[in-house]
C-alpha cells in the first residue's frame, strides 16, 4: 500500500508534465491519423504473401493480365448501329490511352475467323458495311462470344477494362475508378459499371465513411451512457479522455507503421471505446463508493485504495479480452492477425492510461461525495431493489436454475455443429450505386467474375490434336450445361463457327498435321482477351464467366469443374489448372474454419490458466468457466436460427467474445473471493459480491451492448451480423454472470 501511494504522490507531482506529454502526443497522433489514414481492402490483407494459391495468382496475372477487369452495360438506340460503333472505337482509344490499363474489348475490336488459302485470318464482327440482317445472323453463329458482347435485344453494349497485374494498381484503386468513369462519361451520360475493382473501391469508400460515423456514434453513445451510469457528472471528462486518448495514440501509431484501414480492422475503435469506459466506470464507482464508506481519508489514501481494489479484476478483465484478440494472430488471414495485433496493443494502452488519466483527474476533484449525483437517471428503476430480487431468485431457485441453463448449454453444442461456414461477397457490399449496378449487369450478363481453365498435356507435347479438340469440345458442353456458368469462351467456339462455314476443315480424314497449322493460326493478339492457348501451344484455355456467388457455391463450382475434367479427360496424359481470384476466394470457408478453430482453443485454455491462476481453486475454475461458456452456445443458437453463417466479419467472433464474456465474471469472483473474510455459505459471499459490484456489470454491460450495437447499425450486412450478433452476446453473459454464475457456485463452491 505504502509503495503505491509513493507512485500516486510522483504522477501527481508530474501531473502537469504528464498531461502535456500527452497532449502532445495525442496531437501528433491525431494529425497522424487525419492526414495518413487510407483505407485497403485488397487481397494481399487476405491472404499471405508465401500461401501457394496466392502466389500462383499472382503469377497468373503477371502472365496472362490482370482478371481486375471492369465491366460497363452502355444503353443504347441500336446495339449494332454505325454511331454507336464509332463511339465505341472512340472509347476504346481514350481507354487504352490511360497507364493502368492493359486492354479493353468490346463490340467493336471483337474478330471473327474466315478460313481461306489453308490458313484462319479474322476480320472485324462489327463491320457497319454488313446489313443489320447479315451482322445478326454473324452474330447468332457465335452465341457465346455475342453474349458477352451486346443484350439480346440489342439495347445494351457491355465494355470491358482489364487492368494491369494487381499489384501495380491496388493502392490506387480509387483514383483509377474515378478516371475510368470520367472517360465513359465523355462519350455516354447513362451506364452501369462494375466489376472486382468497382466493388473493391465501393468496399473500401464505405470502410471510411461508417468508420468515421462509427466514431462519432461511439463518442455520443458513451457520454450519454455515462451521464447516466456515472455517480456524479464531475466523473465525465475523466470517463471521456480515458477513452480518446489511448484510441488516438493508437491509430497514430497505426498510420505511422503505414497500416490502412479495412473491413475487420475498422471495428477497432469503437471496440476499444467501449471497452475503456468499461474499466474507467469500474475504478470511478469504486472510488465513489470507497469515499461515501470512508470519511475523512484523504485523497492519496483514497486513491491507493480504490485502485488497489480495482487493479485486479480490470487488469485479468484485460488480460482475457488480450488473449481473445491475441488469438486472432494464429488466422492464417493477415487482417485477422492485424486486428489481433493492434486491438491488443490498443488494450494495453487503454489499461495503463485509464489508470494514468483517472489518478490524475481525481487529484483535481474535492472529497463531497455526498453532494454528488448522476446528471441523469431513472428513478422508477432501484438497482438496489432489483440486485436484491437477483438474489433471493437464485437462492431459492438454484436447482431449477441451473437444470435451464444448463439444458441450453447441452443445446448449444449441439447448434454449433449446425453453424454454417460461409461467406457471400454482397454481404461485404452496403447497398447503393456499385451493388445496384452489379444486380443490372448481371441480370443482362450473367456473370460479373472470371475464371481461366487451362487443360494442358502432362508430358509437354502439343494440345493441338485431334485427342484432344476431341475432349474439349465435350469438357466446354459440359461447362455450358451448368446452371452457374456464363458462355465459356475457348478455341471450341472457333472450332464450331469454322465447322458451320468450312465442314470439310474438321472431317476425320483430315489429317493431324492439318487441324494442328490450321488451329495454330489463330492470333491470339486479336482476341487477347481471351486467352485461347498458351504461346508453345502446349496448353488450351477456357474463360468462364459467373454471377458474385457465395463461396460454398464457389467451391461446389470449382468441384464440378474438377469432375467434368476427371469424367471427360484421361488425367495421365492431361491436367487442369484453374486461375484467378475466384479460386484464391473459395478457400476462405477453409481459413474461417482453422481462424475459429486455433483461435477459440488457444483462448480457452490461457483464460482457463488465468481463471485457475486468479481463483487458485480448481472446481471453483470450472464452475466459473461454464457460464462463460453459455453465452457462446447461445450464439450457436441464434446464427443457426437465424441463419448466419461464419464469414470474414463473424470468424472472429467466439474468441472476442470469451474474453468479454470473462470481464464481468472476474469482477463479480474477485468480490466473491475477498468476502470470504464473512463468515457464512457461499450464498451470502455471493449476495454481497453481487450487492457490490452489481451496477457495475450493468453499467459496463450497457456500455459494450451500446458499443456493438453501433456496429450493428452499419450498412454492410456482414459487419451488421457482427453487430448484433456481439450485443446479443454480451447482454446473454450478464444474465449468465447473474443467475446461471452465482447459482452454481451457491451450490456447488465450499
Amino acid at each position: 500500500m505504502k509503495k503505491l501511494e509513493d507512485v500516486i504522490k510522483t504522477i501527481i507531482r508530474f501531473r502537469l508534465i504528464i498531461i502535456v506529454v500527452l497532449a502532445v502526443l495525442t496531437g501528433i497522433a491525431g494529425y497522424q491519423t487525419l492526414h495518413k489514414l487510407k483505407v485497403d481492402n485488397s487481397l494481399t490483407i487476405w491472404f499471405l504473401e508465401d500461401d501457394p494459391s496466392y502466389k500462383a495468382y499472382i503469377d497468373f496475372q503477371e502472365e496472362f493480365g490482370s482478371d481486375e477487369i471492369f465491366i460497363a452495360m452502355l444503353p443504347v438506340e441500336n446495339a449494332i448501329g454505325a454511331l454507336e460503333r464509332e463511339k465505341l472505337i472512340k472509347l476504346h482509344e481514350n481507354i487504352e490511352a490511360l497507364s493502368f490499363v492493359k486492354t479493353s474489348f468490346s463490340l467493336a475490336k471483337a474478330k471473327y475467323p474466315i478460313y481461306a488459302n489453308n490458313k484462319i485470318n479474322f476480320d472485324d464482327l462489327y463491320n457497319t458495311k454488313r446489313s443489320e440482317k447479315g451482322l445478326k445472323s454473324l452474330l447468332s453463329k457465335l452465341p457465346n462470344i455475342t453474349a458477352q458482347l451486346v443484350t439480346q435485344d440489342f439495347k445494351h453494349q457491355f465494355f470491358y477494362i482489364q487492368l494491369n497485374p494487381t499489384p501495380l494498381i491496388e493502392e490506387k484503386r480509387e483514383i483509377i475508378a474515378s478516371e475510368i468513369r470520367s472517360t465513359i462519361e465523355k462519350e455516354y451520360a447513362n451506364y452501369y459499371l462494375t466489376g472486382p475493382p468497382v466493388l473493391g473501391e465501393a468496399y473500401s469508400r464505405g470502410i471510411y465513411k461508417e468508420s468515421i460515423i462509427f466514431g462519432v456514434l461511439t463518442v455520443l453513445v458513451i457520454t450519454l451512457l455515462l451521464l447516466f451510469l456515472l455517480p456524479s457528472k464531475r466523473y465525465l471528462m475523466i470517463s471521456l479522455l480515458s477513452v480518446a486518448v489511448p484510441v488516438t495514440l493508437l491509430f497514430g501509431i497505426i498510420t505511422s507503421m503505414g497500416y490502412a484501414l479495412n473491413m475487420i480492422s475498422m471495428l477497432i475503435p469503437t471496440i476499444l471505446m467501449v471497452y475503456s469506459v468499461s474499466d474507467a466506470v469500474h475504478i470511478i464507482n469504486i472510488y465513489h463508493k470507497e469515499g461515501l464508506s470512508k470519511k475523512g481519508v484523504d485523497s492519496i489514501k483514497m486513491l491507493a485504495l480504490s485502485i488497489r481494489k480495482s487493479l485486479t479484476p480490470c487488469f485479468y478483465t484485460t488480460l482475457t479480452t488480450f488473449v481473445g484478440y491475441f488469438a486472432l494472430y494464429l488466422s492464417p488471414l493477415p487482417a485477422f492477425k492485424n486486428m489481433g495485433i493492434f486491438t491488443c496493443v490498443g488494450l494495453v494502452l487503454s489499461f495503463f492510461l485509464v489508470y494514468l488519466i483517472t489518478i490524475i483527474g481525481f487529484s483535481f476533484l474535492p472529497l463531497n461525495f455526498e453532494t454528488s449525483k448522476p446528471v441523469l437517471s431513472m428513478k422508477s428503476i432501484s438497482q438496489t431493489g432489483f440486485i436484491n430480487w437477483i438474489n433471493s431468485v437464485t437462492s431459492d431457485y438454484k436447482n431449477g436454475i441451473i437444470i435451464g441453463f444448463t439444458i441450453v448449454l447441452l443445446y448449444g453444442f449441439y447448434a454449433v455443429f449446425q453453424v454454417k461456414i460461409d461467406t457471400d461477397s454482397l454481404d461485404l457490399l452496403a447497398e447503393g450505386t456499385a451493388k445496384q449496378d452489379l444486380r443490372i449487369v448481371e441480370a443482362q450478363l450473367h456473370g460479373s467474375s472470371r475464371i481461366q481453365l487451362d487443360i494442358s498435356t502432362t508430358n509437354g507435347q502439343s494440345i493441338l490434336n485431334k485427342d484432344a479438340m476431341k475432349h474439349l469440345e465435350k469438357f466446354q458442353n459440359k461447362l455450358e450445361q451448368n446452371a452457374t456458368i456464363a458462355a465459356p469462351v475457348s478455341v471450341v467456339n472457333i472450332k464450331r463457327f469454322l465447322e458451320k462455314r468450312s465442314p470439310i476443315l474438321f472431317q476425320t480424314n483430315v489429317s493431324e498435321e492439318k487441324i494442328k497449322s490450321t488451329l495454330s493460326s489463330v492470333d491470339n493478339k486479336d482476341n487477347s482477351f481471351f486467352k485461347l492457348f498458351s504461346e508453345d501451344f502446349t496448353s488450351a484455355g477456357i474463360t468462364i464467366s459467373f454471377k458474385e456467388i457465395k463461396t460454398s457455391q464457389l467451391e461446389q463450382l470449382l468441384a464440378a469443374i474438377e469432375k467434368d475434367f476427371q469424367d471427360t479427360f484421361d488425367t495421365t496424359n492431361y491436367q487442369l489448372k484453374i486461375n484467378g481470384f475466384a479460386v484464391v476466394f473459395a478457400q476462405l470457408n477453409h481459413f474461417i474454419l482453422e481462424t475459429q478453430f486455433k483461435s477459440f482453443f488457444a483462448a480457452f485454455f490461457v483464460a482457463f490458466l488465468c481463471l485457475w491462476f486468479f481463483i487458485k481453486n480448481i472446481r471453483t475454475t470450472l464452475l466459473v468457466l461454464i457460464p462463460n461458456i453459455l453465452p457462446l452456445a447461445i450464439l450457436a443458437i441464434f446464427m443457426s436460427w437465424l441463419d448466419i453463417p461464419l464469414d470474414v466479419s463473424t470468424a472472429m467472433i467466439t474468441p472476442i467474445m470469451l474474453g468479454i464474456a470473462m470481464d464481468d465474471t472476474i469482477h463479480l469472483v474477485y468480490k466473491y473471493k475477498r468476502s470470504k473474510a464473512i463468515k457464512g455459505k457461499p450464498e451470502e459471499r455471493m449476495n454481497n459480491a453481487m450487492r457490490y459490484t452489481g451496477s457495475a456489470l450493468f453499467s459496463t454491460t450497457l456500455a459494450l451492448a451500446g458499443g456493438f450495437l453501433i456496429i450493428a447499425s452499419s450498412a454492410t450486412p456482414s459487419v451488421r451480423y457482427f453487430g448484433l450478433l456481439c450485443a446479443i452476446t454480451v447482454a446473454i453473459a450478464l444474465i449468465t454472470d447473474i443467475f446461471y454464475l452465482p447459482a452454481l457456485l451457491k451450490k456447488f463452491d465450499k
